[in-house]
């Protein structure tokens, strides 16, 4: 950290200046929230209420749904991979725009805030940002018969977890690029949709080919989708749970330093 750096951050303590990011990205989003609505929240409800309750109704219980109606057994499933859906698409797009287009970043780079300080308050906002969206999914779940008990509320944390684990690395790629490109495209077509498909949200994941599952396991939704079915159901062994959080937890704290990395070396010249 250079001397201005350091003067910046005493004019302006990290709390104070990661939450007036953060009020920066509400004032902006408050206005213009139902251009996203659709995407974060409308969408999933139409997978649920399309897979869940109309395809899921000619599927009997049976072992590969823990015995449960399939609109319950994916539920859980498919409130994680909306909000890792929603975390890819807020830690794509609206952060190169902010250092190339709208220079949002540069702006705020001009003053007491610092790069650090910003790169944590992006990341904050989107936690905060997939916390609504996916606390109103699951509203809209319980209220459609497809939550089982209360621990449903686990799933939340897993489903944050799991979005964050993808969005701090993300943030940092994003905050690397000079140019879209066809980097995002791709990102979205051999990275997050793969991963919706066939990281277990839909069938459980030993229906897939021998060789695949590695590759699988290795993905952070599958930890998602196990840790919020574990907490959803009640079937949660200790040691599975562990590894889980902290594949999970490992990927939110070496992305977000990266992120702190990247914006360090984009914005202090």
């Amino acid at each position: 950290m250079t001397t201005t750096t350091r003067e910046r951050a005493r004019v302006c303590p990290t709390p104070t200046a990661v939450w007036l990011v953060v009020e920066g990205l509400w004032t902006w989003y408050r206005r213009n929230w139902r251009s996203s609505a659709v995407s974060s929240v409308v969408e999933p409800v139409l997978f649920l209420l399309a897979l869940g309750l109309g395809f899921g109704s000619q599927i009997q219980p049976s072992a590969a749904t823990g015995g449960l109606p399939y609109v319950q057994y994916l539920a859980p499933a498919l409130v994680v991979a909306s909000a890792l859906q929603t975390a890819a698409f807020e830690s794509t797009y609206p952060v190169l725009a902010a250092f190339k287009w709208n220079r949002t970043f540069l702006g705020i780079a001009s003053t007491p805030i610092t790069s650090r300080q910003l790169a944590m308050g992006q990341l904050l906002w989107i936690f905060l940002r997939l916390s609504v969206s996916s606390a109103a999914f699951l509203v809209v779940a319980a209220l459609l018969g497809a939550v089982t008990s209360v621990g449903v509320i686990g799933s939340l944390f897993a489903a944050l977890l799991t979005a964050m684990a993808l969005a701090a690395p993300l943030v940092a790629y994003s905050a690397s690029l000079d140019t879209e490109g066809q980097q995002f495209s791709a990102i979205f077509r051999f990275i997050v949709v793969p991963m919706t498909v066939f990281a277990g949200t839909f069938f459980p994941v030993d229906q897939l080919p021998a060789w695949v599952r590695p590759i699988v396991w290795l993905t952070p939704l599958w930890h998602g989708t196990e840790l919020s079915r574990a907490s959803a159901f009640g079937t949660g062994e200790l040691l599975p749970v562990l590894g889980h959080l902290v594949y999970l937890t490992a990927l939110v704290v070496i992305g977000a330093r990266l992120a702190v990395r990247t914006f360090t070396r984009r914005l202090e010249v």
